[in-house]
């Protein structure tokens, strides 16, 4: 490759590049190099590396003067990425070096380093730190609670009545499912962002699913004539892992409680064509089923919808760990489905699942 085609090459590399020769004077540098570094090439063409980019460890102590390229031990080929500061200019940068020689143990005589803008760093690592506050503080509150009810029992057992052990008993039991739930949604959300979530789809009657999760409810304290039953006739099973459906359902019925209010009804009908255009091009050339599970609350507003599927989102409303939704869009996606939000027929809000009714070709 000639000088012209590799200076070719390097602008359209998204990292900053500026290769020094053997006595450290900078040889070459691109476009990015430049913004990163805040000069020109005008200026920085000749100019020592060691100066034009000032390296920095987080203690002040220079990188240049702690790897020393040209000397040392004549085996190193380069650093692996490590974020530095820019003393120049004050920027943080991850950055990579590769030390070139003409032949075996051959003192370097090219040292290439490639710049990356360190922001998208921070703003993860500004994610995880709020990860990690959500989880802490959603954990204390059930967790102090099992703990007080629970050392309160052991210490005046004789001295409370059976209803009330009962009471605190239960009290404890839903305070431990709701750690197992938060500690089930995290589960979740690092399979569904590392790609690692597996489902295992059977061919499901969604009538008969509808009614089991009726039945749970009204089993945990809600009324029967709160909800609605609407499946549509002649309608297919929906292809689905038996599991991962149950927790798509039971997190949208338990928003619909939480956020919406009046009746929550719970339908199934064939999808419309730009369902059924979303299901082909993943795989699915079967009739698609909708499944619809909306309240008669306040809804959601149009430029929130949006944002109900992201991470940690609560809208208006409190007493939830905001990854419900997030889990929820994994799932349906996980089987090559879509989910979106829109206006309920009787106002409110109303969650439209999308799923297909058969394998995909690629499994038949």
């Amino acid at each position: 490759m000639d000088n012209e085609s590799a200076g070719l090459a390097a602008e359209l590399i998204p990292d900053g590049l500026v290769a020094a020769d053997g006595d450290g004077k900078i040889l070459f540098l691109n476009r990015r190099a430049t913004r990163i570094l805040g000069r020109s090439r005008e200026e920085l063409i000749g100019a020592d590396i060691r100066e034009a980019v000032d390296l920095q460890d987080s203690d002040g102590t220079s990188w240049w003067v702690v790897t020393n390229p040209w000397g040392g031990l004549r085996i190193r080929t380069g650093h692996r990425e490590k974020l530095l500061m820019l003393r120049n200019n004050g920027r943080e940068v991850l950055v990579t070096a590769k030390y070139l020689r003409p032949g075996r143990n051959q003192p370097v005589n090219r040292v290439n380093i490639l710049m990356r803008d360190a922001a998208y760093r921070r703003r993860a690592e500004a994610e995880n730190a709020a990860v990690i506050s959500t989880v802490a503080h959603e954990l204390r509150s059930p967790l102090t609670s099992v703990k007080g009810f629970s050392s309160t029992l052991l210490r005046r057992w004789d001295r409370f009545t059976d209803d009330q052990k009962r009471l605190m008993i239960e009290t404890i039991e839903a305070d431990a499912d709701r750690v197992t739930r938060l500690i089930t949604e995290l589960l979740d959300v690092s399979r569904i962002d590392s790609g690692r979530l597996q489902i295992r789809p059977l061919p499901i009657d969604v009538s008969a699913v509808f009614h089991r999760h009726i039945e749970r409810a009204v089993a945990s304290g809600h009324e029967r004539d709160r909800f609605s039953v609407e499946v549509a006739d002649e309608l297919p099973e929906v292809w689905a892992d038996p599991d991962r459906l149950d927790q798509i359902l039971s997190n949208l019925i338990e928003n619909a409680f939480r956020h919406g209010e009046g009746v929550v009804t719970l339908s199934a009908q064939h999808s419309d064509d730009g369902a059924q255009r979303v299901l082909e091009s993943k795989g699915h050339n079967a009739i698609g089923v909708d499944l619809l599970i909306a309240d008669q609350g306040k809804g959601i507003a149009a430029d929130h919808r949006n944002l109900v599927f992201s991470r940690f989102w609560h809208g208006s409303g409190r007493g939830s760990t905001g990854l419900g939704l997030y889990v929820v869009k994994g799932l349906v996606e996980a089987h090559g489905g879509r989910v979106q939000v829109e206006d309920a027929t009787g106002g409110g809000a109303q969650f439209r699942i999308s799923l297909p009714s058969e394998a995909p070709d690629y499994l038949a």
